[in-house]
């Protein structure tokens, strides 16, 4: 059984849904991801001094621990975004045969 620790989320936005198909299919394709889902939303934020608010898309991005550096790394290389959000977060708890299936997908 994977233990919870092991397994986490990564998210990102990005300015479209283009863009994140595009990070999802790279992700997918390499194995650096189990799972990729899109959240249409709107970001208000203070960027270079000014106030911004812009429609965005959230990547929420399964995968195991292990491959967080990676996975953020081909983000990167990816985003259009001169200073992108890109975060990841260990999972504390989960239903185990669900947190097997990231680590499988993921092999």
């Amino acid at each position: 059984m994977t233990a919870p620790a092991e397994t986490g989320v990564i998210t990102t936005t990005v300015p479209s849904r283009d863009v994140a198909r595009d990070i999802a299919d790279a992700l997918l394709a390499e194995r650096l991801a189990a799972c990729v889902q899109f959240l249409d939303m709107e970001s208000h934020y203070i960027w270079k001094g000014k106030r911004a608010a812009e429609p965005e898309v959230m990547l929420l991005i399964k995968t195991r621990a292990v491959l967080f550096e990676r996975a953020i790394s081909r983000i990167k290389a990816l985003h259009p975004y001169e200073t992108p959000e890109i975060v990841a977060q260990n999972f504390a708890a989960g239903f185990g045969p669900y947190l097997d299936w990231i680590a499988e997908s993921t092999a």
